[in-house]
């Protein structure tokens, strides 16, 4: 059986900053998407002290917002009481005291995604043929099945997972994590970690769901699906924010495993290295990172020493390493393959790094920035 983790960044609609970086290039609008998350953690401060507020006034700026409630790559999402007033005479106040004051946010403004990108995350999909699939970053479940309708339409081919289920989680942009398995892997018990509130605060920025699927031969695998917070923003906070997620995760894990349930996966977007820090917590289980069994040999781009080459985001370098299958040693032991699919992802500059799709010509065609990384376990 194949059980794959792929963040497909959006499936019909992405944030704009990320449709405007020209081929080979670092995004031009970087100050913009860091603006974002440092403001939100700022608005989610219980206290809003006068070094806070001086700071909100200088990221709304940034962000065009401070004489508007939308710019040209944001809007300033206001749902109950007042975060700022506008006087007339151009001064600018934040009047909110705390997060109690009012309810809002800011959020990226989003544009359809280009149509050759678009059909190229179908095609990745499709073609990379996991019976058991871990998508990040999908709207909600309902464009899921929309998305599968439609590729499977245009391409003249079955849909390949009857069984697709997705909870709304805690991003507000709808940016989340779901499962989506083959026809004879059905989705049993599930178990969402939306509401996990640790040290006063919500620990998931997407969610931690707990998918139980039964495989053809009877088995059962425990699947959790994960994206950790972003390195967006204030760095300290979020480093601190995916270590809590990463001890919790590991909380889980180890607490099934006391259970007695041995078939385990985490996978998903975890947003940080190998080596990081706050990764440390659920890397020092006993779950295996797959990229480290000897069977994970297919991710065809190896530079120079032969180590280079197994990154799973942007040009696939080492040090780009940010999204994991960690199987519990039962399933690591039965690991027979494995590696990423890179046909949708841009190669970067001449020679390509990797065979691509014929209609991925430009950077933004690309089906996502992130690989699709995925084992076959004899299960």
């Amino acid at each position: 059986m194949r059980f794959a983790a792929f963040n497909v960044e959006n499936l019909f609609d992405r944030a704009k900053v990320f449709n405007e970086t020209p081929p080979g290039a670092p995004n031009p609008h970087q100050e913009i998407i860091d603006a974002v998350g440092e403001l939100n953690g700022l608005f989610e401060t219980p206290n809003y002290t006068a070094n806070r507020k001086a700071r909100m006034l200088e990221l709304l700026e940034t962000l065009g917002l401070l004489n508007s409630n939308e710019s040209k790559f944001a809007w300033l999402r206001r749902i109950r009481g007042k975060i700022i007033h506008r006087f007339q005479n151009g001064d600018r106040e934040i009047v909110a005291s705390g997060r109690d004051d009012w309810i809002g946010w800011v959020e990226l403004k989003t544009e359809a995604v280009d149509e050759i990108a678009m059909e190229l995350t179908a095609r990745v999909i499709f073609e990379c043929e996991a019976d058991v699939l871990g998508i990040v970053e999908a709207e909600n479940r309902v464009v899921l099945k929309r998305f599968q309708t439609l590729m499977a339409d245009k391409f003249g081919v079955d849909e390949k997972y009857p069984h697709l289920m997705l909870i709304d989680g805690n991003d507000s942009r709808g940016i989340d994590v779901g499962l989506a398995t083959g026809p004879d892997v059905p989705i049993g018990k599930m178990l969402s970690h939306v509401d996990e509130i640790r040290n006063g605060r919500t620990v998931f920025s997407r969610d931690c769901p707990e998918f139980e699927v039964t495989t053809p031969s009877g088995n059962q695998v425990l699947v959790m699906v994960n994206h950790f917070k972003s390195k967006f923003g204030n760095q300290s906070q979020s480093n601190a924010r995916r270590k809590q997620q990463a001890e919790v995760v590991a909380e889980y894990y180890e607490a099934r495993l006391a259970a007695g349930i041995e078939n385990i996966i985490v996978m998903g977007d975890l947003n940080d290295r190998p080596g990081s820090n706050p990764l440390k917590p659920l890397l020092d289980t006993s779950l295996r990172d797959v990229s480290d069994h000897p069977a994970f040999t297919d991710f065809e781009f190896n530079a120079n020493n032969g180590n280079i080459g197994i990154g799973t985001y942007d040009l696939g370098n080492d040090n780009d390493k940010i999204d994991y299958l960690l199987l519990s040693p039962n399933l690591f032991g039965k690991v027979t393959n494995g590696g990423l699919f890179r046909k949708g992802a841009w190669p970067g500059v001449q020679p390509p790094r990797w065979e691509v799709y014929p209609e991925l010509t430009r950077r933004e065609h690309a089906a996502s920035d992130h690989h699709l990384i995925f084992a076959d376990i004899n299960i």
